[in-house]
């Protein structure tokens, strides 16, 4: 067993850090409130109080005193909602990104990871002892909302969402009590652990993960075609998608700041819309990726740039992805899953093109057709093809304009639409798990939240 720990401390509970929690009558609040979002476009919402916990007692204590206060309490673990969830009015905003303990029991192929830990730095550390999990795309992503959420990560397709693969978890209760919730124990809190995202009604504080093992092949593939591509894509993908080997991540981005070939200079609000067909892949051989890939030779006609398939660090991967999402930048998003027709869906898409905003503003169009059964749990709401809708600004004055092409898009589309997916959060009443399991995650909050202490999603329906 192999181990990695972040400065923590267990035992009693160190007083001085809740001591160091910042109110609103403090100097340096709204930096310590900003500072708990990694989207720039922070919300106009202001809890009374912000607590940094460091260790699990520490959350037992912020949780009894919150109960003896009367006070709610919103949960950040990496802070990378885009709606900022977490940010509520009142209550207490408790940060549990001082939680980053991991533990590896690579014979066993388990692990566990407190709410704080980045993927991308569990997903390294794993990786050194032959090991692998499904973390977000992103860098820096924790692990807290994203297990929450689903999951929905590098090779989901093939090994499940994430949340598929967390066995159990230890939570604190609305009561301030550590517990423990696992297939045989308290299994109705797991089942809601497992997809609920920020309308869980606890705080967990460690995940029990199961591992897979490391992909011999990691690499991708990568065609660039202009605009007006984009109906040929459109049809192609419909065409394949559901027959896609679930070692490729199929997926096109539209956009006009193109993450490869590396850009000579500055994208600008003036670059030309590029669509970029990508076919990241995980196999057991470079000849399994190769002939997973194979359907690509179908793809569309008029391609400007071309990759062929190449192997690539992790590292590379998420450099790729984060091309597309810059630090410091403001973003309004939304999202939807849908099996619409070709015909259905094209004049919005075409619209969603010729109206593109300044980079780094971008759509995703993932292919995910998903198995027919999943294990019982919350996660609930997916379907044959994911399409987000990524509005990010850096300059003020296209804020209105971005904002607007993001929401407006999807409200164009809601008949179009299956459900959102939390991992692009839009903030907005939409259903994010079926209406049978929303029911029965309501009897659990009843049952386990009769105070309602943990706040429900702030776009629950």
């Amino acid at each position: 067993m192999t181990s990695s720990t972040a400065p923590s401390r267990n035992g009693t509970p160190d007083r001085d850090d809740l001591r160091r929690s910042v109110t609103r009558d403090n100097e340096g609040y709204d930096a310590a409130r900003r500072a708990t979002m990694w989207n720039a476009n922070v919300p106009a919402r202001f809890p009374d109080a912000i607590v940094h916990a460091r260790s699990i007692d520490d959350v037992v204590a912020a949780v009894r005193a919150a109960k003896a206060a009367g006070r709610r309490i919103g949960v950040r673990s990496g802070g990378h909602g885009w709606s900022g969830n977490h940010v509520r009015d009142g209550g207490v905003l408790l940060d549990m990104s001082g939680l980053t303990d991991v533990t590896i029991d690579k014979a066993a192929m388990t692990a566990t990871a407190g709410p704080g830990v980045g993927g991308s730095d569990l997903l390294k550390t794993l990786m050194k002892e032959g090991l692998f999990f499904p973390v977000g795309h992103c860098r820096g992503v924790a692990l807290g909302g994203y297990l929450l959420q689903g999951g929905f990560g590098w090779n989901s397709r093939m090994v499940g969402p994430a949340c598929e693969n967390v066995t159990a978890i230890d939570y604190v209760d609305a009561d301030g009590d550590l517990r423990h919730a696992s297939e045989t124990e308290n299994e109705e809190m797991l089942w809601a652990a497992r997809g609920s995202g920020p309308g869980f009604f606890g705080i967990v504080v460690r995940f029990h993960l199961r591992l897979h093992r490391r992909p011999a092949f990691i690499g991708t593939w990568a065609v660039q075609y202009p605009a007006e591509r984009l109906e040929d894509l459109v049809r192609w993908m419909d065409a394949i998608g559901p027959d896609v080997p679930p070692q490729v991540e199929l997926q096109f981005i539209v956009s006009r700041n193109p993450s490869f070939p590396p850009p000579i200079r500055r994208a600008t609000r003036r670059s030309p819309v590029r669509i970029e067909l990508l076919a990241p892949v995980m196999a057991e051989s470079r000849s399994a990726a190769k002939a997973a890939t194979a359907f690509l030779a179908t793809r569309p006609k008029g391609a400007r740039v071309r990759t062929p398939l190449l192997p690539m660090p992790m590292g590379a991967m998420f450099s790729g992805v984060m091309q597309h999402y810059p630090s410091a930048t403001n973003w309004e998003t939304d999202n939807l899953w849908t099996h619409a027709s070709p015909d259905e869906l094209l004049p919005h898409l075409l619209h969603v093109a010729a109206t593109m905003p300044p980079p780094p503003a971008h759509m995703l169009w993932l292919n995910w057709a998903p198995p027919p059964t999943r294990p019982d749990m919350a996660f609930t709401v997916e379907d044959l093809t994911y399409l987000a809708f990524y509005g990010g600004w850096k300059d003020p004055t296209d804020a209105a304009g971005t904002t607007a092409w993001s929401r407006e898009t999807v409200a164009a589309m809601q008949s179009l639409s299956s459900g959102v997916q939390f991992a692009d959060d839009p903030g907005r009443p939409a259903r994010a798990v079926s209406e049978p399991a929303q029911v029965r995650l309501e009897a659990l909050r009843a049952q386990h939240d009769t105070d309602g202490r943990f706040h429900r999603w702030i776009g629950s329906t």
